[in-house]
């Protein structure tokens, strides 16, 4: 239906076959029972006189398509209504607490707000029309102005689904208040739970200082009762809920706060600070890693004792495959060197990248320039950083699945829980005499990574060796494009976490990783902030996976968006795969993430002072930011004025490496022991 040359007029599609067969409307229009104002073509559909057509096909087409005059009415007055994408804009960024986290409207909301600020705009407008023309008229002020706009409102109601006021009253005082306050006052001002846990600035800072504080150190209750006790004093409101404020203290915007009071800086780092994803290298040789480690063997020595030995390995990372060993009881020169050493003569070529821990024998090859000598570049791993160090998990799996398999098995390190990762110190022991000599040893682990080399690789199911040799490139499963299905999204059945490694979601068998930017290439550190281990639901298109939206639900089952999240960057982790600009996203974001650190400290430590809870206002020393570089340490001493240094700090890198070699005979009871032997190494 359309309004043409000021008739009310009907389209060929909306009579034929409904309302009248083809042949009987022509008919009709030749012997001008029907009038055709327009025919069709050029994209335009032919339009007929509703008020030409006999009765019985009127009563026809009202009781199909309803009243056409009242319909054409409503339509008009939706032609008349403008959208205001201002209005859409400004709510869509607009942000309020809920449950103190800052929170988006839901996308209900915005629709149903930016609808009536769109019908409050046309109603200004026909307002201000209806003032100028009784000017114009010379009536002066008009009395039923505010009636006719009342009665527009109404009549737009049903087309538009606005919830302005029902009521003359209320629709002037919100469209008075509108002009003044504009989006603003449309927002309803009990949003959210009314139970909502409020915590002011101040409260925020007392919590915080309370769950930081070391003297003394409080629980969660507390906490609780700590800060109720001097609420009122402090000018504060008491707490009504511990599951509330617990909840507080874990949410993601405020859990960075404290933890490493709590944890460690360390764990803090680890937790929250941006991981680098990377990609394995492409080819053989392009990265060895270099490490030594404990073999979890049983030997029995020349003066008849148990004891283990450790092992030095060269293992080339694109194949996993051990290049190069040498078996003493020290990690030293001449085990890094001998290793090296037949690395070179089994690959038959000089590695382009080595990277190995910073352990003593390892500075003084670098000293004599031998592995400038050996490749074109030679790094160590980062301190305080094991998940930087690929080749503890290899080590692993190899003991895992090849070691374990003999009886003189040793176990892992002191550290494990699992049972069977533990050895049968009473079958050893019954059986010492049958124990491996030194040179058996060797032989047996010999044996034992020929083995390694000749499994199949995980990643390609071919064997280490032969993928070696071969030297063939990963599979890299690729995501086949997909024609886009209009408007088809699908939200995730259960949350993801976003972790410092992003967020990962399995979508047809398939994982998926991403994460949120401030601009393209960018990861959004300020975001990352106060949502690190928040947890969201993933709305995302099946066949078009370039972004998705994250939500997260409010207590009454609702979806709040939060930002639109892409795939993760993922970087080569050998050097000699990386590119000019992934060099320099790796050195911009070591600097965000030593920004990060250093920020973290700067709020933390500054809390602590002025309520009265540091280490230093108590006789005690806070420990340093481990593992970044002077300048950076210079840079948080003095933004938070600590300048005093203990006289010993202690080096968690050295003891986790001593403690990763012991094994459980050092803490059986059913094998002698040297308590000051392993206290000191403890």
């Amino acid at each position: 239906m359309e309004y043409y040359k000021n008739q009310l007029c009907v389209t060929f599609d909306e009579l034929v076959p409904e309302i009248i067969e083809y042949n009987t409307l022509k008919l009709n229009v030749y012997r001008h029972n029907i009038q055709c104002l327009r025919r069709g073509g050029y994209g335009h559909p032919a339009l007929y006189s509703f008020q030409s057509l006999p009765t019985r096909y009127k009563m026809k087409f009202e009781d199909i398509y309803g009243d056409p005059t009242e319909a054409m009415k409503q339509q008009q007055l939706k032609d008349e209504l403008i959208m205001d994408e201002a209005a859409r804009s400004y709510y869509e960024a607009f942000e309020y607490d809920l449950n103190g986290v800052q929170s988006h409207l839901s996308d209900k909301l915005i629709e149903e707000y930016t609808m009536n600020a769109s019908v409050l705009n046309l109603l200004i407008r026909r307002m201000n029309d209806l003032r100028t023309d009784s000017h114009a008229l010379g009536a002066g002020r008009r009395s039923d102005l505010w009636d006719i706009i009342f009665k527009q409102s109404e009549k737009m109601r049903e087309p538009t689904g606005h919830t302005l006021p029902g009521n003359l009253a209320r629709l002037k005082e919100k469209m008075k208040r509108y002009k003044k306050e504009k989006y603003e006052v449309l927002i309803n001002g009990r949003l959210g739970n009314r139970n909502t846990l409020k915590i002011t600035p101040a409260a925020a800072r007392r919590l915080v200082a309370l769950k930081r504080s070391r003297v003394p150190v409080y629980t969660d209750s507390q906490i609780f009762e700590a800060f109720n006790a001097d609420a009122e004093k402090r000018g504060l409101k008491p707490l009504k809920s511990i599951r509330s404020m617990k909840a507080w203290l874990g949410s993601a915007a405020i859990e960075p706060l404290w933890h490493d009071a709590v944890y460690g800086e360390m764990s803090a780092h680890q937790k929250f600070d941006r991981k680098h994803r990377t990609e394995l290298p492409q080819m053989r040789d392009a990265l060895w890693y270099g490490d030594g480690t404990k073999i979890n063997l049983f030997y029995r020595d020349d003066d008849g004792k148990v004891r283990t030995t450790s092992v030095y390995e060269v293992i080339d990372a694109y194949s996993e495959t051990f290049l190069g060993f040498h078996i003493s009881d020290n990690e030293d020169y001449e085990a890094q060197y001998m290793s090296y050493r037949m690395a070179i003569q089994v690959s038959g070529h000089k590695p382009f990248e080595i990277v190995t821990d910073n352990q003593g024998g390892h500075k003084k090859l670098a000293s004599q320039k031998f592995f400038q000598r050996l490749c074109h570049i030679y790094r160590t791993t980062v301190p305080y950083n094991g998940s930087s160090k690929t080749i503890e998990n290899i080590f692993y799996r190899f003991q895992h699945q090849v070691l374990h398999k003999d009886w003189r098995f040793t176990g892992q390190n002191i550290t494990a829980i699992k049972a069977d990762s533990r050895p049968n110190l009473e079958f050893v022991e019954a059986n010492k005499a049958r124990l491996y000599t030194l040179d058996e040893l060797k032989a047996a682990y010999l044996k034992a990574r020929t083995q390694w080399n000749e499994m199949a690789h995980p990643a390609t199911g071919i064997s280490r060796i032969e993928m070696y040799r071969q030297s063939l490139n990963p599979k890299t499963p690729a995501v086949t494009p997909a024609e886009m299905i209009d408007m088809f999204w699908v939200m995730s059945d259960k949350p993801c976490t976003f972790t410092a490694s992003g967020l990962d979601i399995t979508i047809n068998k398939k994982k998926h990783t991403y994460e949120v930017f401030s601009a393209p290439g960018i990861p959004d550190q300020e975001w990352r902030r106060t949502h690190t281990y928040q947890k969201f639901y993933v709305q995302y298109d099946p066949y078009d996976l370039t972004s998705v939206r994250l939500y997260w639900k409010d207590k009454a089952g609702g979806y709040r968006f939060e930002r639109v999240a892409e795939p993760y960057m993922v970087i080569h982790r050998a050097i000699q795969d990386q590119t000019p600009a992934e060099e320099a996203f790796i050195r911009a974001q070591q600097k965000a993430s030593d920004e990060n650190r250093v920020e973290r400290q700067v709020i933390a430590r500054t809390i602590e002072r002025e309520e009265g809870v540091a280490p230093e206002q108590h006789g005690l020393v806070s420990p340093d930011i481990k593992g970044v570089g002077k300048e950076v340490r210079r840079q948080a001493k003095h933004r938070t004025r600590l300048y005093s240094t203990p006289p010993y700090e202690l080096s968690l890198g050295r003891v986790q490496k001593k403690v990763s070699k012991m094994d459980w005979s050092e803490v059986s009871k059913t094998v002698q022991l040297n308590d000051k032997k392993i206290a000191e190494k403890l």
